[in-house]
């Protein structure tokens, strides 16, 4: 018999209008992208920019947008973790560090600087906490955009990728540091060492909980058979949506940082690894990662940006990109690579992404980001974000055969 379904009160279903358009716009786009030899997220990305406000303003980041794109964002670094070479990783694991570190200190102190000299205090108490939160917002480094970049280039695997993923994972913990101690002078609630504490524990944590949940998948990787494929991929899905809740509820971490070990402690595991990666990366390609990767540009407004403030825009985004080639590149000559290793290892930490507009939105909260500053802190965003995979193909070549 037939029962007509009932509407759920208040539930309005325009989403799922909104998430066609993105899916069959970031794929259009993305077509394109790759016909001129470029990478296809740089296609999406260009799609949420169209869509969103800063030309034709027919979609918004809603609550649901929001939760889809932190999937999306979750699954690529879940998906990043698991194709890591962890053999390279431990090999780069000292460089990772130390690229990361100059990758910190160096945006931190010219966007400071660039703050402080162009708006020259303007008898504001709090102009030198709102200089170095500018740098702040610089240090942050979004590796999901490089990521994607570097899978469609069949480079995840080498020294550079994985050079690039174990710096951005630092990165995020040391611009987690410094985000606590910038906003502890405006916030008394805030202890710095309860915040390097729960750092500490995090990795604790992980160590524990690795140990076990590496021996329950080794079983499971040893008698892998026809019968457990799903069982395998859901709980392999489960263990990297739990460890990235704990993370960001218990630890103060980043859940894309416990997505990213999620995958790194399966990644030894050839059976397992390889079919719950498959799985996942279907999942993010048909509705995940397109959606964020569109997010990004639909969180985009460039109305209204004075001549001033465009100038010192143009200025804050030249020093976000030169500072992470300059740190992080020189920082991988130290240790030995190639010009064009130690090149490729800059670009791929220029991109700032989703990670920068939490900073700065962070920032405001705390009354450290005046209103004014979030047009140039967006623009950097994005271009930084468009233009990280375009120079990536550029100096790693196409995908080999």
């Amino acid at each position: 018999m037939y029962h007509k379904r009932k509407k759920v009160a208040g539930l309005s279903y325009t989403f799922l209008l909104v998430l066609a358009v993105i899916l069959l716009s970031t794929k259009i786009l993305g077509l394109a992208s790759g016909k001129v030899n470029m990478p296809q997220v740089v296609g999406a990305l260009l799609a949420g920019l169209i869509l969103g406000p800063s030309i034709l303003n027919i979609v918004s980041v809603d609550n649901t947008i929001s939760v889809i794109s932190e999937l999306g964002v979750i699954m690529l670094m879940f998906s990043a973790g698991l194709e890591t070479d962890l053999a390279e990783l431990k090999k780069t694991g000292l460089a990772s560090f130390v690229i990361a570190l100059a990758g910190v200190v160096l945006p931190l102190v010219c966007g400071a600087g660039l703050y402080l000299f162009w708006f020259r205090g303007e008898g504001d108490p709090q102009a030198v906490l709102k200089a170095i939160f500018v740098g702040v917002i610089l240090t942050a480094t979004s590796v999901s955009i490089t990521v994607e970049t570097l899978k469609e280039m069949g480079k995840l695997k080498g020294r550079v990728g994985t050079a690039i993923l174990g710096a951005a994972v630092i990165d995020d913990i040391l611009g987690i540091i410094a985000l606590t101690v910038v906003s502890s002078f405006t916030n008394p609630d805030i202890q710095i060492h309860t915040v390097l504490i729960k750092i500490v524990l995090f990795f604790v944590f992980i160590a524990v909980v690795g140990f076990f949940v590496y021996k329950y998948f080794s079983h499971l990787n040893n008698a892998f058979n026809e019968k457990m494929h799903r069982r395998v991929a859901i709980y392999g899905l489960a263990f990297c949506l739990l460890l990235s809740f704990a993370s960001e509820q218990f630890f103060g971490v980043a859940d894309i940082t416990g997505a990213y070990f999620a995958g790194l402690l399966l990644c030894n595991l050839p059976s397992v690894r390889a079919y719950v990666s498959r799985k996942i990366e279907i999942c993010a390609y048909m509705l995940f990662s397109p959606v964020f990767f569109a997010s990004v540009g639909l969180k985009t407004d460039l109305r209204g940006l004075s001549l001033s403030l465009l100038v010192f825009a143009i200025l804050l985004l030249l020093i976000a990109i030169l500072s992470k080639i300059i740190g992080c590149g020189l920082s991988a000559k130290l240790f030995h690579f190639s010009n064009h290793e130690a090149l490729s290892v800059g670009i791929g930490m220029v991109s700032r992404g989703e990670v920068a507009l939490i900073v700065a939105q962070k920032g405001a909260a705390f009354g450290l980001v005046p209103d004014s500053l979030f047009g140039p802190v967006i623009l950097v965003v994005i271009v930084t974000t468009l233009i990280t995979p375009i120079l990536l193909k550029l100096v790693m070549g196409r995908k080999p055969a």
